[in-house]
């Protein structure tokens, strides 16, 4: 399929790559210029100089930028991709981003035919490099089901949550839940540092049982031995929070937890840990 890829950051240069790897034709497209042309040497695909010159010809547009202003940037801007997409031809944003933009962008779409699906990602850097990526989508089934082929390049598993904006919400809880996993993590390691118990044989033995998380089996030893730099920064998990709870005002939910997380992973920041992994939660605690 003729498809283009906007965005080439942490992980959407390994999943356009998945792409030309499949057999796509791809067109990417990046801000810094030198990425995209990185890009186009390692693996079979084109550059493009603007969105709009990316998704000239594509079936399908696929976007991984930062936030909602770039997503709208990208789509809506003067040489934004919704500019030149026939009728037919499909985006699907993969950004984490508001559902209200997703929806909005959905709106817009629709009035020319195109179709729109949210579809924001779990698994981090390592599960973009290695293909094994979970999709929570929203939009259309049509859409979705011209769409999913596609991204089988990349996911390991890609479901359909509902209408346009049912991926972000979905998203929203994910990263609730890692936020909640994450700082019971930290503070189950420092009271067994604490207490002066093996972190290993404790690990051992509780992540056989009900304790037992992603989190668990492939942080621990990092987080006990103060090493933060790679994985998923802090910085996004606070944008990420940040809109779990803008939208938490308008639907009613009380994310009590999550409030206090956000709080501590600013005391992260404070502490220089900006770009460090989320599992930094556990250097608040033994700072």
């Amino acid at each position: 399929m003729r498809v283009a890829f906007i965005g080439l950051g942490t992980m959407g240069y390994p999943m356009a790559g998945h792409l030309a790897r499949n057999g796509h034709a791809v067109v990417v497209y990046n801000r810094t210029t030198a990425k995209a042309e990185r890009w186009c040497r390692e693996f079979a695909g084109s550059c493009a100089p603007a969105p709009a010159a990316a998704a000239a010809a594509a079936e399908i547009v696929f976007t991984c930028v930062g936030n909602d202003s770039d997503v709208r940037d990208v789509v809506l801007g003067d040489d934004g991709v919704m500019s030149v997409l026939a009728s037919g031809a499909v985006i699907v944003d993969h950004t984490t981003a508001s559902a209200s933009l997703a929806r909005d962008i959905h709106g817009i779409a629709a009035e020319k035919s195109i179709g729109f699906l949210d579809a924001p990602l779990s698994g981090g850097q390592a599960g973009a490099e290695s293909g094994q990526l979970t999709i929570m989508a929203g939009g259309d089934p049509g859409d979705f089901e011209r769409a999913m082929p596609v991204m089988e390049s990349y996911a390991k598993a890609i479901t359909l949550i509902g209408p346009v904006g049912s991926g972000q919400l979905a998203k929203m809880v994910n990263q609730i839940c890692i936020a909640g996993i994450v700082q019971g993590l930290s503070e189950g390691l420092h009271f067994a540092r604490q207490a002066g118990l093996d972190s290993a044989k404790v690990i051992e033995a509780v992540s056989k049982g009900a304790a037992q998380s992603w989190q668990m089996e492939n942080r621990w030893e990092t987080m006990v031995n103060g090493e933060f730099e790679f994985g998923f920064a802090v910085d996004w998990m606070r944008k990420d929070l940040a809109i779990a709870l803008e939208e938490a005002k308008r639907n009613g939910a009380k994310l009590e937890m999550t409030e206090l997380v956000d709080r501590f992973y600013a005391e992260v920041q404070a502490l220089g840990g900006n770009r460090w992994d989320t599992s930094s939660l556990i250097a608040r605690l033994e700072s």
